[in-house]
């Protein structure tokens, strides 16, 4: 873990003041959602159908760097950019980027940091889901809602956690792969 090179932490660093923004954006666009879908009842959904966004720094950045902790320390680093940068939900991000991205490094760990094809990068989407949906249930306050919504609560999260997080940051990556800007790699 700790053989990481300068260019290894400046990648990093960039990727996750990106993902930072990126975060920063989705608090915005899914306070929108939440919005349109309260008078309906489903004023949550709002946050799920777009929540895998949350994921794709602990799922992206470990394609570029091979690492073990890149998937923790990316999404910590994005989370805690996503505070400083004026997220409404405060310093609690910083724990859901701990968790989260100890959900997609167990995957990473699992593959022994050589797998990173669009399956492996959906698997770690959903350890980093299922953490945070345990976080939720423990600190959200959601436990309160019947079952029946919090297992559609959780269905949604974790198809946007495969389309954001694992689909898509593939898709991402291999666009980018193709430009040549990681051929050193």
């Amino acid at each position: 873990m700790f053989n990481w090179k300068l260019r290894d932490i400046i990648m990093v660093c960039i990727f996750s003041i990106i993902f930072g923004l990126v975060y920063l954006g989705a608090v915005y666009i899914s306070n929108f959602l939440s919005l349109i879908l309260t008078p309906f009842g489903l004023g949550p959904f709002g946050y799920e159908i777009i929540y895998g966004i949350w994921f794709m720094a602990s799922t992206f950045i470990p394609c570029i760097i091979r690492k073990p902790g890149v998937a923790l320390i990316s999404e910590l680093l994005s989370a805690l950019l996503e505070v400083l940068m004026g997220s409404m939900f405060g310093p609690s991000v910083i724990l859901s980027g701990i968790v989260q991205g100890l959900g997609a490094e167990a995957v990473f760990f699992k593959t022994k940091y050589k797998k990173f094809d669009m399956l492996t990068l959906s698997f770690a989407a959903l350890g980093a889901c299922i953490m945070s949906f345990l976080l939720s249930l423990l600190t959200g306050g959601i436990y309160k809602l019947p079952f029946s919504f919090l297992l559609g609560m959780f269905i949604v999260r974790s198809l946007s956690s495969i389309l954001f997080s694992g689909v898509i940051s593939s898709k991402i990556f291999q666009k980018l792969k193709e430009t040549g800007a990681l051929n050193d790699r």
